[in-house]
Formats: structure tokens, C-alpha cells, sequence
């Protein structure tokens, strides 16, 4: 039996049943796990009622082992809703995930599944708000999770970036400021039954929340503050596509063919003291691809990606980890990067899928605290995407609605 996370196991019979839930991090043999509506976003994503969400991952033990699907509605604070099943879900979930592929002449071996909803079994969402699907094995046991959100566009919202009207982070900070319009909803007491979500590059981890309108204009609800709703700026993603695994491409230095190939990109600098400089990337995001087959969901290989950094500055107690939607954003001891004496280098190395990747380096701090910047920077002329969702529950409602989203780029930032 494949081992498990007993904290997933808990959370599922629901010892801990009114908590927030939390993405759950796959185990070490779950690889490449897609979550993504329309728009190719990966990771958490916002979709419209009504469209499609697609799931995929890989299984690099490769036994073709049976994976089922829940989906469950939650509060706006990741907790779950009062609603049940047949109020927020037409079909049923809880089915086996029938759409499976072995990977084709690879060096790695691995299964690869694919679900989407709606399907014949799950035939679709039936209101908006915040989810989670949550994959198990043939043993009932929780495998991994991943949250994503629905909205229906009753509100426009429109939104602008700023740079900070504080001195002190005018060159480093982007603040949010946007309006709520609902010509045709009336939202009485939005101090209490409007709330919203401000997402940096898709990013639910540095996500800014429980923001209460500053006042209202007819029927427009404004938010321009300043600190509140400022995020750091950071610098462009690093990068490297290894879609080609025989040869060297974008950020990669060699190739080396052992049990299977292992790509060493080249050394990365600390550019927290450089000038800006503007360098396109996906903003975090991945995609799959590959050069050696016509199908790169069963044909792209997995390759060793060895990463170093060459950082003088002292920790003091913190650690510097890998950053990206690769694995949805998470930290954990195999995005660590280690101090190396011999080589006076922090390394690590991380089995991908061929593809394009954007990654970042982050100093997690001994508090549990980010700093986005440690590394790379804090520019306020940095590219970044936002996104705000409006969440309404009115007055003896049993559930909270995303009733607008809205998204604007740094790229435009104004004074």
C-alpha cells in the first residue's frame, strides 16, 4: 500500500471537520498535477459556472493504481459550507478516474490520468464559490487536494494598479485598487455581507483577504487604500524549458544521461542589488511540452533539474527554497535548497516533466514569514498579474457567492 499522510487522513474522516481547508501537497510519487479551467492557468484556478475544469497528474510508480474524485463547496474562508451535495453538485462525484495512459517509450515509466469536469458521472457545478477536489486512492485514502474557485460575472469589477504612496516602498510595493459595480444586485451591508480576494500570479498563498469597502458611490463600492492592499513587487521569474531533453535550451548549462537525463541549469545570482530589467516570463506558471513525441501528456520524459545559487548573505536560522506553480507554491524539504561547502553553493535538484518552467527563490523565514525580495528583488516596475474576486453572502444566506472577478496588469501601473 502507497504511504500516506495521516494529517489527510484526519481531515478527510473529518476529525478536524470545520477547519479551513488547505490544499493538501501531493506525496512524492504524485508528479505534474494540472488544475485548469479555460485559460491554461495551473494551480488554483477561476473559472465561470459552467465551464470546463480539467484535472491531470502522473503517477511515476506507474501500476496503474485507481484514483477517485470528490468535490466539495467551501466558505469563503475555506471552511465548509452548510450546503450539500445535491445543492451545489448535478451527478455524483466519489467515481473512479477511468481516463488513464502509461507513459510511451520513456525512461521514466509512469501512469498518467486525466479527468474533467462536468462529465457523465459529475455533470457540473451548480453554484459559484470556493471548492476543493480532493483525489483518493482504491484504499480511501487522501492522496492530494486542490482548491479552485467559481464565479458568475453578476458584478463588474474593474481594477488598477498603483504604485505605493508610501515613500519608504514606492520603488518596491504595487497596491490594488479597483471598484465593485452591481447596476443590477443590490448589496446591502457590504461591510458585512461583501467580501474579497486580492491574488498576485494566481497565488492563494500571498493572498490578501477580509478588505471591507472604504465607502460607496450609488452603486459602486470603492476600495483605494494603499498598504492594505499592497503586495511586494518582486523580479520576473527565472526560467528554463527543458523541451528538448538530448540538448541544451533556454537556462541549461549541460546534460548528463544516467538512469534517465539530468539537465544542470546554470548558476543563479542574487539580483536584489541589480537595476530592473524587464524579462518576459509566464509569471510563475508551466507548461508541458516536448520535442521527442506528438503527445506529451504519456511521451514527455522526467528529468532531473539541478539548480544552484550563489549567495553570500548570511541566513541567521532561515532557509532559501525554490518558488513556483510547479507544485502550486508549496514548501516543503524538497524545494529546500542546501549549502553545498564544497562547491560554496545552495543546491537542490527536482525531478520535472519536459516543459517550460518559471521559477523564483524565497527566504522562508524561521517565523513562518516570506520575503519574496531576498533574492531577486522588490521592483515596483515588475510585471505581475491580479486578480480580485468579490465574495457576497446576504443576510441569512448559507453560503458565500463569487459574484464578479476582476484582473488587471502591473505592466499599466500608474501613479
Amino acid at each position: 500500500m502507497k504511504r500516506f499522510n495521516i494529517g489527510t487522513l484526519l481531515l478527510f474522516t473529518g476529525f478536524i471537520f470545520g477547519q479551513p481547508k488547505m490544499d493538501i501537497p501531493a506525496p512524492n510519487y504524485i508528479k505534474t498535477i494540472e488544475l485548469k479551467g479555460n485559460s491554461g492557468i495551473n494551480g488554483n484556478p477561476v473559472i465561470s459556472l459552467g465551464e470546463t475544469l480539467t484535472l491531470k497528474f502522473d503517477d511515476i510508480i506507474g501500476d496503474e493504481a485507481d484514483y477517485y474524485y470528490t468535490i466539495e463547496h467551501l466558505n469563503y474562508d475555506w471552511t465548509p459550507s452548510e450546503l450539500v451535495k445535491s445543492e451545489y453538485l448535478a451527478g455524483f462525484d466519489n467515481v473512479r478516474i477511468l481516463n488513464y495512459a502509461n507513459s510511451y517509450n520513456t525512461l521514466q515509466p509512469y501512469t498518467h490520468y486525466e479527468v474533467s469536469i462536468p462529465n457523465r458521472d459529475t455533470q457540473g457545478l451548480k453554484v459559484s464559490g470556493n471548492y476543493i477536489i480532493n483525489v483518493f486512492n482504491s484504499e480511501k485514502e487522501l492522496v492530494f487536494s486542490r482548491r479552485f474557485m467559481v464565479y458568475q460575472p453578476i458584478t463588474q469589477v474593474a481594477v488598477n494598479i498603483r504604485r505605493s504612496r508610501d515613500l519608504q516602498f514606492i520603488n518596491k510595493k504595487q497596491t490594488v485598487n479597483f471598484t465593485v459595480s452591481s447596476p443590477d444586485m443590490i448589496l446591502r451591508n457590504p461591510d458585512r455581507t461583501v467580501n474579497v480576494m486580492i491574488l498576485q500570479n494566481h497565488d492563494l498563498k500571498s493572498a490578501i483577504t477580509n478588505i471591507t469597502p472604504q465607502y460607496s458611490l450609488g452603486n459602486e463600492l470603492i476600495y483605494r487604500y494603499d498598504q492594505p492592499t499592497s503586495f511586494w513587487g518582486g523580479n520576473e521569474f527565472l526560467k528554463f524549458d527543458s523541451k528538448d531533453a538530448r540538448s541544451s535550451t533556454l537556462n541549461i548549462g549541460r546534460i548528463e544521461l544516467r538512469d534517465i537525463y539530468h539537465h544542470f541549469l546554470f548558476t543563479d545570482r542574487s539580483r536584489e542589488s541589480n537595476p530592473y530589467t524587464y524579462n518576459p516570463d509566464i509569471n510563475g506558471q508551466f507548461v508541458i511540452r516536448t520535442m521527442q513525441g506528438q503527445n506529451p501528456d504519456i511521451e514527455a520524459e522526467y528529468v532531473w533539474t539541478h539548480f544552484s545559487l550563489l549567495n553570500y548573505d548570511p541566513l541567521q536560522g532561515a532557509e532559501l527554497h525554490l518558488y513556483g506553480a510547479f507544485n502550486n507554491y508549496e514548501l516543503d524539504d524538497s524545494t529546500l535548497m542546501r549549502y553545498n561547502a564544497e562547491s560554496g553553493l545552495y543546491e537542490n535538484a527536482l525531478l520535472f516533466k519536459q516543459g517550460y518552467y518559471d521559477y523564483n527563490y524565497v527566504l522562508l523565514n524561521e517565523d513562518g514569514s516570506l520575503d519574496p525580495g531576498y533574492i531577486g528583488g522588490n521592483y515596483e516596475k515588475t510585471e505581475n498579474e491580479y486578480q480580485v474576486l468579490v465574495y457576497f453572502r446576504d443576510i441569512g444566506a448559507r453560503y458565500d457567492q463569487i459574484i464578479g472577478v476582476g484582473s488587471a496588469n502591473s505592466i499599466n501601473i500608474t501613479h
